[in-house]
This record gives structure tokens, C-alpha cells and sequence, in this order.
């Protein structure tokens, strides 16, 4: 480094000494601007320069260099004209200064040196050659203030500075937030999609129908909406050690389970209405061929055995194909509950309050309860659904009524939320009711399971009506086996079949103006005739489809065809897709002697459709029904109403669409339901 003397402000230093003295200022044009002017004073833009360059360092480390070079440029133009030596060196001193001092800062400086400019500046200042005297004593001025200013400034980096690193310590806070809750939002979305598919994993799955002859899905409404027909079976299995000491039996360990609860629940296609339908497990049925999906192994059919002991055939789809061979109702879903489960489900939800009128005990199940209501939770809540001798004459019938008490109990409390609103309660219940199933394959996840509960959760508790299906006793084995009671459980299978809510509350339909469209010729309607008549208790009529379909040719229908696809329901309908169509409808309906009751209309039929139903096993005209036998409780007709209020040909009168009597229906809102004790069975 030069070292500065005031030798530099001669002015005997000639023009070659200046170049090279300027020489190793630099290369740049801002070092250049420092050099010597004509005049000859070169020691004060020597000093311009190196403090220029001290300013450019400066600037290098913390701020801008423009300060520093426009410094260099007022020192040079200061030294310019007559008499300005002082006025050279104070100006480009000054210059200097403010430079060094706003380099060492950082700050910018663009508007003081823009200031000194100005003034050191004949031509920028506005004044000439002679006036550089003051103009350099202002730059001087300006140069004194610098360091002033400097040190304020000096004072105030500390502050921005740590205005800064809160500033950064505030963004890096922000992002390493965003980034936690970024990563909790995954980490919770991760663990519910594990515990999900833990949740899937839990239920046991199974083929819905092992059955040959699989019935179609029930028709839609008007709306386009379809019913929901869900089978609920509870297992005798004892195939964990759990299952064997709830249900003794030990030696029943290794034996296949039988379904010894059974309950058809049908959901109306509008979910305004839930029927319930319990068979008794001894009530003889056919059992259609079956075939194990696991080991192949196939079941003759037959009609020999108790409806319980389908499940022996290859698992619960046998005992959905028993069913619907049983009921005509197609079955969309089933779902399984073993012993365990029972005791985990009831445990879940808290207890279910059941009544006596008497004390019990039944040595069978285990139930011991005083006369009034109880909680019923865990095995307790298992030997109330198990116990038969205990109740009303013994048998399975007795069972049924207490197993319905029960299932409106729960659904009553599951409808209240009383289980809903803690959140580890709820968990418990998904646990438990996941572990607890055996569901066919079309309902195997939780999420299907989820949306079938919303449906069901849609119907009120005063639209649900539990049923025992109407039976006699079998003239086999009448003293331990049953069977449909011809009318009346035929009737019970139609309303459901038909989606006719079971306690009479249906809302009259609509139908709105008549077509103004006159039906079309007769040889002009197209339709298809099938044979339904195969029902619970008689087997299907032969040729009764392409009889009829025959006879309605003969009467000018000439385009009536017969389909050979099995169906079976009580009751003979007329199906037509649209209304426009229903004129059509009628003129068949006229032809055979049908009451307008008959009549549907779905969109799941693409042409008028006949289904020949068990009330019309032979001839060509369809007779007046008679009213069914009578049970003890009974004297409902078989047949529906027309919305008139008068008696329509089928011998029924408007209101008496509803579950008959001998079915012991009871309604879901019925909390005075009171099980009646065996006498044999009390304390």
C-alpha cells in the first residue's frame, strides 16, 4: 500500500508522475476516473483514488459501491479550473469520507453522493470555473457530516441486523410449522388408512348364494329406487375355545355350526320403513343343491331337514339359497355373528334393556333374571337370545319374540347416539362388530358397511315391525318341527316382496291423472308371461306360463311370449315400465280378470310383465281369493287393498296391506314389550 503524504497537493508533480501514480489504482473505469486532470493537480486525485479504493473494499464486504465510485468522480471533477487545489483535495476528502463511512454500513448512499456530485460539479452545479472555490467548501462540508452520519449509521446496523436473523428466525419457524403440520396431516392420514384396512381385516368374508338358482334383485320403485334385503344369522359354532365355554357343548367342538338364528331385515326402497321376518330354525324347508366354495363338495337337494342346518351346506350362502327357495325375496346381503361376537357387540354398545314378567331361569342357557328389566351386556346378553325353554311354551317360537325384544332395544339405542358420541366408545364398537362378522363378499369392507348403517339409521324407530313367520306344525315331526302356514306366511312373503311397509302405514301412492293415451291393439302390445307359482309351501304349478301366455294369444295378444326362468311369489302381478304404458297393463289385466292392484309399475321391465304368483295355480281366469285359514290370533285376508275402501276381487279390503296377526308383529318404538315366562321355568 502508497503511503499518502502532502506532497501529493503540489503543484510541481508532473503529468507522467500522476499516471503513474494512478497506475495501480485499478484497471476499472470507476479507478480510472481518478486520474490526473491537465491541470496538473494530480496528489488530490491520488488521495480520491486510494480512498476510493479503501471505499471499494469497503463496499466488497458489506453494502454497495456506489457511493464509493461516484466519491472518486466529485474528487476528480473538484480539481478541475484555477485555484482549486484546496478546493480538489477538501472535495474529494469529504468524499472519502461519506464513502467510507456509508461502505462500512452497508446502507446506500445513492442520495448524498448524488448530493456531492451536485456540488463539486462546475457544470452539474450549475456554476464555472471560478465558482469551484465555494462549490469544493459545500463538498466540504458535506465530507464533515459524513462521518456523523456514519456513525449513526454504524449505531443502527446492529438493530437491522438483528432485525434480520428475527426475521429469518421467523421464516424458518413458519416453514419448519408448515412442515410438522404437513407431516402430522399425513402421519393421521396414514394411520386412519391403516386402521381402516385393519378394520377390513377383521371381517371374515364369504360367497352370497350357493344355490343354482339365484333370484334377481328386487324391482325398483316408480323413483327408480330399490330395497335392501339384508339375512341376519347368529352360529352355533364352537370353533375357538371362546365359543366352546360360552356355548358349552364341548363335544360339539369339531362339528359344523348350525344357524340358529335367522332374520330376514328389508329396508323399503325410500327407507321409510324396516320389516324384520325371523323363521324358527325348526321349521322344515327345501334346501336347494349346494356347493362348497372351499373344498367343491356338493349337497343334494332336500326337504327332509330344518332350515338351521343349511349352513352345514357350504357356509352361509346355503342358508341365503334356503331363503329365498323359502320367501320368493331376493336376498342381497348377509351378515354372521358367532357367540363371541354377541358378548362383544353387547358389551359394545353398553347393555340392551330387556323385561320379564316373572322371574327365570333356564338351566339350558344360563338366563337367571328377576320379574322386571334389566341390562342385559356380555354373556347375559347371549344366554337372553339363546334361551327357549325359558320363555312362553318352550320352543323356538318363544326364542324369536325374545330375540326381537332385543334387536329393538339395540336399535333404539344405536338410533339414540348414546354410543356415538365418544370417540373410544366407538372404536370399541367397530372393533367389536368387525371381529364379530362373517359378511358376504359384495359387503365386505367397512365402508359398505358404513353406508348400509346410514341407510337403516334413515328409517324411524316407529316405522320398524318385527315378525315371526306365520307356521303350523309339521305333519312329519309335529312335535319338534314347523312349517309355513299356508295364507298367512304366504301373505307375510308377498308384502315384502312387494315392499309393502308390514304395519299398514304405507302412504297411499299417487298415481296422478290416468294416461289420456288409449291402449294400443291388442296384436300391437308386446309382453312376457313366467310361472311363479312355486311358493314356501307348494311347489311351482307346470306349464301355468306358457298356458296363460297361449290363452292371451287366442284372446288377440298375439306378440305374449312365455320365459321359462324360475320365480316364485305368492301373489300375480303386472309389471309395465312406463306410465304412458299402463293403459297396455290394464287391457291384460282386463283380459285375465286381475284387480288393478295388481298393476306395478318399475323400471326394471323393458314391456308389460305377468308373473303367475301362487294365488293362481290353475285355469285361465283368475279367481276370487278366499280368506286364509285362521290361526289362533289371525283373520287377516291374503289379498291387498285398492285404495277405494272397498273390497277389491281379491276378496281383501283397503287397509289390510299389513303384517297378519299371526305373525306377532312388533313395532320397533314398542319400549313396554314384556317377555313372558314359561311357568315351568321360574323361581
Amino acid at each position: 500500500m502508497r503511503q499518502s503524504s502532502g506532497v501529493r497537493g503540489e503543484a510541481g508533480a508532473s503529468a507522467d508522475s500522476a499516471d503513474a501514480s494512478a497506475g495501480p489504482v485499478g484497471t476499472s473505469a470507476d479507478d480510472t476516473a481518478g486520474a490526473a486532470p491537465a491541470d496538473g493537480k494530480v496528489p488530490a486525485a491520488r488521495k480520491s483514488g486510494r480512498r476510493g479504493r479503501r471505499a471499494k473494499k469497503s463496499a466488497a464486504v458489506g453494502g454497495e459501491a456506489a457511493g464509493a465510485t461516484r466519491g472518486e468522480d466529485a474528487g476528480a471533477q473538484g480539481s478541475s479550473g484555477p485555484g482549486s487545489e484546496g478546493n480538489g483535495r477538501t472535495g474529494s476528502e469529504g468524499a472519502g469520507r461519506k464513502d467510507r463511512g456509508a461502505a462500512v454500513t452497508g446502507v446506500e448512499t445513492t442520495g448524498s453522493t448524488s448530493g456531492e456530485d451536485s456540488t463539486s460539479d462546475p457544470v452539474a452545479g450549475g456554476g464555472d470555473a471560478d465558482g469551484a472555490e465555494g462549490n469544493g467548501t459545500t463538498t466540504a462540508k458535506a465530507g464533515r457530516k459524513a462521518p456523523r452520519k456514519a456513525a449513526h449509521a454504524k449505531k443502527a446496523a446492529p438493530k437491522n441486523r438483528a432485525a434480520k436473523r428475527k426475521r429469518k428466525r421467523a421464516a424458518r419457524i413458519a416453514r419448519w410449522t408448515a412442515l410438522s403440520l404437513a407431516v402430522i396431516a399425513l402421519g393421521t392420514a396414514a394411520a386412519g388408512y391403516f386402521y381402516y384396512e385393519h378394520l377390513n381385516g377383521n371381517l371374515k368374508k364369504s360367497n352370497l348364494n350357493l344355490g343354482d338358482k339365484q333370484l334377481d334383485r328386487s324391482a325398483a320403485n316408480a323413483a327408480g329406487q330399490r330395497p335392501l334385503n339384508i339375512l341376519i344369522l347368529g352360529s352355533d359354532s364352537r370353533n375357538s375355545k371362546e365359543n366352546v365355554a360360552l356355548g358349552g357343548a364341548r363335544e360339539d367342538a369339531g362339528r359344523k355350526p348350525l344357524a340358529d338364528v335367522q332374520m330376514l331385515v328389508h329396508v323399503s326402497a325410500d327407507r321409510s320403513n324396516m320389516s324384520v321376518i325371523s323363521v324358527p330354525r325348526d321349521t322344515r324347508v327345501t334346501i336347494p343343491k349346494c356347493t362348497d366354495p372351499e373344498d367343491g363338495t356338493v349337497y343334494k337337494e332336500t326337504d327332509r331337514q330344518i332350515i338351521n342346518t343349511s349352513l352345514m351346506n357350504g357356509g352361509p350362502g346355503c342358508t341365503v339359497a334356503a331363503w329365498e327357495e323359502l320367501t320368493g325375496i331376493p336376498v342381497d346381503h348377509f351378515m354372521m355373528i358367532d357367540f363371541a361376537g354377541v358378548v362383544s357387540m353387547a358389551d359394545a354398545v353398553g347393555g340392551v334393556p330387556v323385561c320379564v314378567d316373572a322371574n327365570v331361569y333356564d338351566k339350558d342357557s344360563g338366563l337367571r333374571l328377576t320379574k322386571g328389566s334389566h341390562k342385559v351386556k356380555g354373556e347375559q346378553a347371549l344366554q337372553w337370545l339363546r334361551t327357549r325353554h325359558g320363555f312362553e311354551d318352550g320352543s323356538d317360537i318363544g326364542r324369536t319374540h325374545a330375540q326381537h325384544i332385543y334387536m329393538n332395544a339395540m336399535v333404539r339405542q344405536l338410533k339414540g347416539g348414546t354410543k356415538l358420541s365418544d370417540p373410544g366408545q366407538l372404536t370399541d364398537l367397530a372393533e367389536a362388530a368387525t371381529k364379530a362378522l362373517t359378511v358376504d363378499k359384495d359387503l365386505g369392507s367397512v365402508k359398505k358397511l358404513y353406508d348400509l348403517g346410514n341407510d337403516i339409521k334413515r328409517v324411524p324407530s316407529e316405522r320398524i315391525t318385527m315378525t315371526t313367520m306365520p307356521w303350523v306344525s309339521d305333519p312329519l315331526d309335529p312335535d319338534a318341527h314347523v312349517i309355513p302356514k299356508p295364507g298367512d306366511a304366504d301373505k307375510l312373503f308377498s308384502l315384502v316382496r312387494n315392499d309393502i311397509a308390514l304395519d299398514g302405514k304405507d302412504k297411499k301412492s299417487d298415481k296422478g291423472p290416468k294416461p289420456t293415451v288409449p291402449a294400443a291393439p291388442k296384436g300391437a302390445i308386446a309382453l312376457t308371461v313366467f310361472n311363479g307359482t312355486g311358493t314356501a309351501a307348494q311347489p311351482p304349478a307346470t306349464r301355468r306360463a306358457s298356458d296363460i301366455a297361449e290363452f292371451l294369444v287366442k284372446s288377440g295378444f298375439t306378440k305374449a311370449t312365455s320365459d321359462s326362468t324360475p320365480r316364485a311369489q305368492a301373489d300375480t302381478t303386472i309389471t309395465y315400465p312406463k306410465t304412458a304404458e299402463r293403459p297396455d297393463a290394464e287391457a291384460v289385466a282386463k283380459a285375465l280378470g286381475l284387480p288393478e292392484s295388481a298393476l306395478r309399475m318399475s323400471p326394471t321391465v323393458d314391456r308389460v310383465t305377468l308373473v303367475i304368483g301362487g294365488d293362481w295355480r290353475a285355469g285361465t281366469k283368475y279367481p276370487k281369493t278366499e280368506e286364509p285359514e285362521e290361526s289362533d290370533a289371525s283373520k287377516e285376508p291374503t289379498a291387498g287393498a285398492t285404495g277405494d275402501g272397498k273390497k277389491d276381487d281379491k276378496g281383501g279390503k283397503d287397509g289390510d296391506d299389513k303384517a297378519p296377526k299371526s305373525s306377532d308383529p312388533l313395532n320397533g318404538n314398542d319400549t313396554s314389550a314384556c317377555m313372558n315366562v314359561n311357568p315351568l321355568n321360574r323361581f
